[in-house]
């Protein structure tokens, strides 16, 4: 049976993730290059850069954050105890075989693992229907449409309530 497990992301990742950031699914979900060297690899304590991989063979990266706590001041002005996630899956073969469902399932319990957080947020593009769908079938609800730089998105959140209700059948 195959397996889904998500580990820390280290330099000998840069290479792939340079990759996947060139893939046009992954260049439409609206993820830009990102500043690898400058990200994986340097440790801090308000975020956690994660490969997802699929017996052993990367399918997709992960970011959590604590976007109170963010130097980047990516979200602006927010609640404490607070996680926000970021995710996508590298090849366009992998799309669409559930392993974003199970990466999420994975991340959500590492955002809730702390008893004092309380949500977890996310900021699909408005255009990304499909993103969308994904994240209210794992129980996240639309909060409101918001710009963050030139990138126009729907955040969403999931409560710690909502999580312990369970995934809702879809």
């Amino acid at each position: 049976m195959s397996q889904i497990i998500l580990r820390p992301a280290n330099i000998n990742d840069i290479e792939i993730l340079r990759h996947w950031d060139k893939q046009p699914h992954v260049v439409e979900s609206g993820v830009e290059d990102w500043d690898w060297e400058n990200q994986i690899g340097i440790s801090h304590d308000w975020r956690e850069s994660l490969i997802a991989e699929l017996d052993g063979r990367p399918i997709g990266f992960m970011e959590i954050i604590d976007p109170f706590r963010d130097e980047e001041n990516y979200w602006g002005e927010v609640e404490p105890n607070l996680r926000a996630v970021d995710i996508w899956i590298g090849e366009k073969e992998d799309l669409n075989k559930g392993y974003g469902t199970i990466m999420m399932k994975l991340a959500l319990e590492k955002c809730f693992a702390p008893a004092e957080v309380t949500a977890v947020i996310i900021d699909p593009l408005a255009s990304n229907k499909d993103a969308h769908r994904f994240y209210e079938r794992l129980g996240f609800k639309f909060v409101e449409e918001r710009s963050f730089d030139e990138d126009h998105c729907f955040v969403f959140v999931l409560t710690r309530e909502d999580w312990e209700k369970g995934t809702p059948s879809s």
